[in-house]
């Protein structure tokens, strides 16, 4: 795709070459760095677009009752994560996380509240609708995949963000190219995610080594235990970012699948959070925010154009 076309530096383009070629679109679930080194998204320009962001007026806040919850506690509670290379990745130095879904929390906070003042709850697949139901957060931002079978217990924002499956290997594997190339070959992927169904669909000839989080998925090919590992372009292009023993091969496949912001099931956040995500848009905000964050790591300059919002 075009917005992957212009990188930055030399080290940039080698690291994105296998994306490059394959003309990725977007990403995906929760991601872990498995390198030392802190979030690189310019700090100050990071931190400036986030104090800069709006805030709604009184009249706003108070004919929403979700919002003026949350304008009474002072902090917006989140749950997500706090390991992923491009969508929230903790900053020791900040005490803080930085990245795509964290800047969109925090610019939600800044809208509500006046302040970017967030309190963020590691989450996983397996806890996300629980936490809601129970009021333990207020939402979600975690590359949460909206699926007709959470939504029957969860109300979902946008989409603000859109993606497809994609295949990872060692760096050394030259025996799987493709899709086809994972009949009989040991395939893992996050239990409880869309990687599941989509594999039993489009790889049926697989062995699923369904795992309970991106870490240990990846660490089963790195270690031997799996041949590929599948799941969403965004987690994968976390992994190449941070790992330079992993590579993604073959096309992008399966459905788009669009993350939505995970909230309590039949409040009227949803309408809320819609209409600022529209106003975040069409002001350009959303896509400084992917420049300042997914942008900086991976070297690109050119956005991708961001979903229609329902």
């Amino acid at each position: 795709m075009s917005w992957l076309n212009k990188t930055k530096t030399p080290t940039a383009v080698a690291a994105l070459g296998a994306l490059l070629a394959l003309g990725l679109v977007a990403c995906s679930p929760e991601a872990s760095d498995s390198s030392s080194g802190n979030p690189s998204s310019s700090g100050s320009q990071y931190d400036d677009l986030i104090n800069a962001g709006a805030t709604a007026d009184d009249a706003t806040i108070s004919a929403n009752q979700w919002a003026s919850q949350i304008k009474k506690n002072g902090v917006l509670h989140v749950g997500g994560t706090q390991t992923s290379q491009l969508f929230s990745l903790l900053d020791p130095a900040k005490g803080k996380a930085i990245g795509f879904d964290a800047g969109l929390s925090q610019l939600l906070a800044k809208y509500i509240l006046g302040k970017p003042e967030t309190k963020l709850d590691q989450v996983t697949v397996d806890t996300r609708e629980d936490l809601l139901a129970n009021k333990s957060v207020d939402a979600i931002f975690a590359t949460y995949s909206i699926t007709p079978k959470r939504q029957e217990r969860v109300d979902f924002a946008g989409p603000y963000y859109s993606s497809q499956a994609a295949i990872l290997v060692k760096s050394t594997n030259d025996s799987i190219k493709s899709l086809a190339d994972l009949t009989g070959k040991t395939v893992a992927t996050q239990a409880s995610s869309t990687g599941v169904t989509l594999l039993e669909k489009e790889a049926p000839q697989a062995k699923i080594l369904a795992l309970p989080d991106h870490a240990q998925a990846l660490a089963s090919v790195q270690q031997g235990r799996a041949d590929a590992y599948v799941i969403d372009q965004t987690l994968l292009l976390n992994a190449i970012t941070a790992n330079k023993d992993v590579k993604i091969v073959g096309d992008p496949f399966g459905p788009k699948d669009n993350y939505g912001i995970g909230l309590t099931k039949g409040t009227d956040a949803k309408a809320f959070v819609n209409e600022w995500l529209k106003k975040i848009i069409a002001d350009g905000t959303w896509k400084k925010l992917w420049l300042a964050t997914i942008g900086d790591k991976t070297g690109t300059t050119e956005a991708p154009v961001p979903p229609t919002v329902e």
